[in-house]
């Protein structure tokens, strides 16, 4: 049992260096077969990162006010992740929408600068965010929003390598971080991918929780339409758009239903 602990607890570790900038100081073991069962924990990253946002706004919130507490959240966000899913959400609207072959759009996507489209998309994402986190916050539903955007939305990203096909194998000099975990998970692992991605849908009203789950599913049916359409598979940087698409759709959904039922 130690054993087995012991082995988990490394993958979770592995899963957190992988998917956050938070400080590692216990030694981890690495290999690409330890980092692709680490998958299975991004959605557990989640929570650990929304809990440390939460327990900022809880400090900062009461001293300097929501609006400002909400840019503090943002950053500190995007400081945890290293900007990661929102890196990969600027290079995919680049890709999509500025080559018109596949081999261009992955060629743009794995071009280290930003273009027009990905900074309009990135640019909107953010406003979108601290728009829908002040508003959740004076409603007091900041706390539940992000302990299940968080978890949720990492989990219906991580979930799109189980029917779809890596590309990155098709970009010269590709290195992509993704790479290591782009393998379909064996369908145990997979239903718990989704259950402790969705956990924090026992805080919230029954059809709150099951118009969330709908649209995230939605969505996701959605994300890989258009991905097959523009690319015929994904890459990371498709997940980490997928994550912040879906972030933003589970803030929408709990604010437009607190608004129908007050």
């Amino acid at each position: 049992m130690q054993r087995w602990l012991k082995y988990h607890l490394n993958l979770f570790l592995l899963a957190l260096s992988f998917f956050s900038r938070l400080p590692m100081t216990i030694n981890i073991q690495y290999s690409p077969s330890k980092m692709r069962r680490a998958g299975r924990y991004f959605p557990l990253v989640g929570w650990l990162l929304a809990a440390l946002l939460i327990a900022v706004y809880w400090l900062m919130a009461p001293l300097v006010g929501i609006s400002a507490a909400m840019c503090l959240l943002m950053i500190l966000s995007l400081l945890m992740t290293g900007a990661l899913h929102e890196d990969g959400l600027a290079d995919t609207f680049d890709g999509f929408f500025g080559g018109f072959t596949t081999e261009r759009k992955l060629a743009i996507m794995k071009d280290s600068r930003i273009g027009t489209y990905g900074t309009c998309a990135l640019v909107m994402t953010l406003v979108s965010k601290f728009v829908l986190l002040s508003s959740l916050a004076e409603q007091g539903l900041l706390e539940v929003s992000l302990l299940l955007a968080y978890p949720l939305s990492r989990a219906m990203a991580i979930s799109l390598v189980q029917d779809m096909p890596y590309l990155a194998n098709r970009v010269p000099n590709s290195n992509s971080k993704s790479e290591t975990v782009a393998k379909p998970f064996s369908p145990k692992v997979l239903i718990f991918v989704l259950i402790t991605g969705a956990m924090a849908c026992i805080l919230l009203p029954f059809w709150t929780a099951i118009l969330v789950l709908i649209s995230s599913l939605i969505l996701r049916y959605w994300l890989r339409l258009w991905m097959t359409k523009h690319i015929n598979g994904y890459t990371g940087d498709c997940l980490g758009t997928a994550q912040q698409l879906q972030e933003l759709l589970i803030y929408l959904i709990i604010l437009s239903n607190s608004q129908i039922t007050l």
